[in-house]
């Protein structure tokens, strides 16, 4: 892969059962392909020092990755990445800032739902429960409703999903509803289970390289 302009600067988002550290591998490739990168610990999670028993809204949940957009210089275009749960953040980060601070969000077999947790539909579709592999935030996640003065700058923000075709946690079915449900840029697959990060990272940081290079403008 050849060199990429500096400015981009790729934010890896966790799901609630992992951390920052589980996209080391990623980072690394990233990093060596010429991006700048920065993993981000949601409250309570990996150093984070917020005990996830007591936060209880979405907002303090994702207070960590919000806080870190706002320090991003304007001059870099930024490209969220977020797995499983993860969406839910990314989402509700392009309805705080929308098109004009964020360049492309890039769901890996993630929770992608423009207005979050609005029906029990929602609910289902993404398998909230089969996500929460360890202890977390649950009363936080269920807040999850996004509404606010940049809704309608949501669609304008680029977005791919990433298919996970052998996934027993968010099952491709699921993966298929939430796509139709609000349809993205671009689809991709990779034949791997719930954690491409681990299992098959060197073809992640491909379909990561190659969407950023389709869809961030």
């Amino acid at each position: 892969m050849g060199e990429v302009p500096g400015t981009r600067h790729v934010v890896l988002v966790h799901g609630v059962c992992h951390g920052a550290w589980c996209w080391y591998k990623i980072a690394s490739l990233l990093k060596n392909s010429g991006f700048k990168v920065t993993a981000v610990d949601l409250g309570g999670a990996g150093i984070n020092p917020k005990n996830a028993d007591s936060i209880v809204s979405f907002e303090e949940y994702n207070k960590p990755l919000i806080d870190l957009i706002l320090t991003i210089p304007e001059d870099e275009k930024i490209i969220l990445v977020g797995h499983s749960a993860g969406g839910l953040s990314l989402t509700h980060a392009t309805h705080v800032f929308g098109k004009s601070k964020i360049s492309l969000c890039i769901y890996i077999t993630a929770a992608m739902l423009r207005n979050g947790f609005k029906t029990d539909e929602d609910l289902q579709d993404c398998t909230l429960a089969s996500m929460l592999l360890k202890p977390g935030p649950l009363m936080a996640l269920l807040t999850a409703k996004f509404e606010g003065e940049n809704s309608g700058e949501v669609d304008k923000v680029n977005r791919v999903y990433i298919k996970t075709t052998k996934d027993e946690v968010l099952k491709l079915e699921n993966q298929e509803l939430l796509i139709k449900k609000w349809p993205p840029n671009e689809v991709m697959s990779i034949d791997t289970d719930h954690s491409p990060f681990f299992s098959k990272p060197k073809e992640l940081h491909n379909l990561l390289i190659k969407a950023s290079t389709m869809y961030c403008d």
